[in-house]
């Protein structure tokens, strides 16, 4: 759509987009010329007929010449006043995101310069406004779809944005939007509710609503910044529960193929030192059968040891419940490996088994100096946190992408190529057993925040 605005003193015969022969402030100066040329002709015109009458000769003049000269000016100034008037109007346009409107100016001077520059901006805008639309298009269409649960809340205040899948995994597949975040969590299951609660990222797990179903895995993560001038946090809920069956089966592979290897590299040499054994008896030669005896003895005792680590994690015993001092149990912690102490460790004792936990926090130790951390760099901080002991083993090695992070507690989940699996799992076999739970949570500036929470007897 386009504005066209006459030029001065067109008329049905004249040509619109003829080239004047002079511009803008050229013709306005020419025109006040002839203007006052004019008034001078008429003046010297009355004042020859009126010789003997000056001031009516006079007035006379100003009668004929005001109306002329007012009537030339408008004829100038009508088309520039309704082009500024239609620039107005299109930059009202241009604030209520349409840019559709162009203006058509058919001289070429300066006022045909601001327009060609005012249409060459719209168009630009329009460019602008159309790859935006089709961007946002594309992006709402890629959030609503993807399986991901996405929830957009400002200041812990309203929800201003929840796709399909958080919809039907918060609402029953209704609106949220406008509802106060507060009032969604009272409706939802508590162990989201605690999730979302202790902050930072990690598991959860959905009871089943009957016996026939299998409760659901999902993982929590959470960004926040700044929209507007304003505090928004996003929640973003991811469904693990098929990935980790599939994980699970393929874990279980891998642990027969690793017990499988490990029998075989064990029971064949002591297959074949015991046929060699036999062989030596058979003739007499009983000088090599004690190294023979002794091979087989240290083989056997490698895969005993090799089982004994498999069946510690599964057959974990109950803990032994002592009442331990944190100075006496890190310091006995410090002897074996090497850690700063954060903060101040808690006065009072608590009841744990000193063995399962001395284990657990040297796994996690031996694992935050194996991430790439200096050993300054790797920390134990133990704090009180009304009724719950938090401890926290820190580093700042690489910390974990998303995909680990959802399978490093899983048994014989392990991304070394020499590593087991059983580190993490059997560490969260342990503070499980003692009544307590385990969070991942990478760390601002690079680096993993291992915690253990458990719970102080009232």
């Amino acid at each position: 759509m386009t504005d066209q605005v006459p030029p001065p003193d067109s008329g049905p015969g004249k040509e619109l987009n003829q080239r004047p022969l002079f511009s803008m402030l050229t013709r306005l100066s020419l025109l006040m010329v002839a203007i006052l040329v004019l008034a001078v002709v008429i003046s010297m015109f009355m004042l020859y007929l009126l010789p003997d009458q000056v001031w009516l000769a006079v007035g006379l003049s100003l009668l004929i010449i005001l109306p002329i000269g007012v009537g030339l000016l408008r004829s100038q100034l009508h088309a520039m006043i309704r082009l500024f008037h239609t620039l107005a109007g299109t930059v009202i346009s241009y604030q209520d995101n349409d840019f559709s409107i162009g203006v058509h100016w058919p001289l070429e001077d300066e006022l045909g310069e601001l327009v060609e520059a005012h249409n060459a901006l719209g168009d630009v805008l329009r460019k602008q406004r159309l790859n935006l639309v089709q961007r946002e298009l594309l992006l709402d269409t890629m959030v609503q779809n993807t399986p991901v649960a996405m929830m957009l809340v400002a200041d812990r205040g309203p929800i201003v944005f929840a796709n399909i899948a958080a919809r039907q995994l918060l609402n029953q597949g209704r609106k949220l939007e406008g509802f106060s975040f507060n009032e969604v969590m009272i409706q939802v299951s508590a162990s989201l509710r605690e999730a979302i609660l202790r902050g930072g990222d990690g598991l959860f797990t959905v009871a089943a609503k009957d016996s026939e179903e299998e409760e659901e895995v999902y993982h929590l993560a959470r960004r926040h910044f700044s929209l507007n001038g304003r505090h928004h946090e996003l929640f973003l809920l991811r469904h693990l529960t098929v990935e980790l069956r599939r994980q699970e089966v393929q874990t279980w592979k891998k642990v027969i193929r690793v017990i499988s290897h490990e029998l075989n590299n064990s029971l064949a040499p002591i297959a074949s030192l015991a046929n060699s054994a036999a062989v030596l008896v058979g003739r007499g030669q009983t000088e090599r059968l004690p190294g023979i005896l002794l091979t087989i003895e240290e083989r056997t005792r490698h895969l005993e040891s090799f089982i004994d680590g498999y069946a510690r994690f599964a057959k974990l015993p109950t803990p032994r419940l002592e009442s331990t001092h944190w100075d006496s149990f890190i310091a006995g912690l410090k002897s074996q490996v090497i850690f700063t102490v954060i903060d101040n460790l808690p006065e009072e004792a608590i009841n744990l088994d000193r063995a399962q936990m001395e284990h657990a926090l040297l796994n996690l130790l031996k694992n935050a100096h194996e991430s790439g951390s200096r050993e300054d760099e790797v920390g134990l901080g133990i704090r009180n946190l009304q009724g719950v002991i938090r401890i926290e083993v820190m580093d700042r090695g690489s910390g974990m992408t998303d995909t680990v992070m959802s399978n490093a507690l899983i048994p014989f989940y392990s991304t070394k190529r020499s590593g087991t699996g059983l580190g993490l799992a059997l560490v969260r076999e342990i503070i499980e057993a003692h009544g307590g739970r385990i969070s991942l949570q990478n760390r601002e500036g690079g680096g993993l925040t291992v915690s253990l929470f458990l719970p102080i007897p009232s």
